[in-house]
């Protein structure tokens, strides 16, 4: 089992993330976040189940998708880094 760890940035994108969600629908704001913990939960035990980032072509950057939004992550020494929280709409670039 694998470790994971939150960028600060990446906390941040799913608190502004459920506060926008949160002006219509305050539980459907908690809902995304429990689904985006729960998805990256996982990758404790399955760090490899994401894809390749398509705008990175590096193994190591992968990531999940999770509803409209890509969870984005990278893979060193055994560790997840949970790096952005981005709608899949929105260009995105390595932090």
């Amino acid at each position: 089992m694998g470790q994971v760890i939150w960028a600060p940035s990446a906390l941040r994108d799913v608190e502004n993330i459920a506060e926008y969600i949160a002006r219509d629908s305050p539980d459907q704001a908690a809902l995304f976040v429990t689904r985006v913990l729960e998805v990256v939960e996982k990758l404790a035990d399955f760090p490899l189940c994401g894809r390749v980032v398509p705008e990175m072509a590096d193994e190591q950057w992968r990531e999940i998708i999770s509803g409209s939004f890509r969870i984005m992550y990278r893979l060193e020494k055994g560790l997840v880094w949970v790096s952005a929280v981005v709608h899949g709409a929105r260009d995105w670039k390595k932090p």
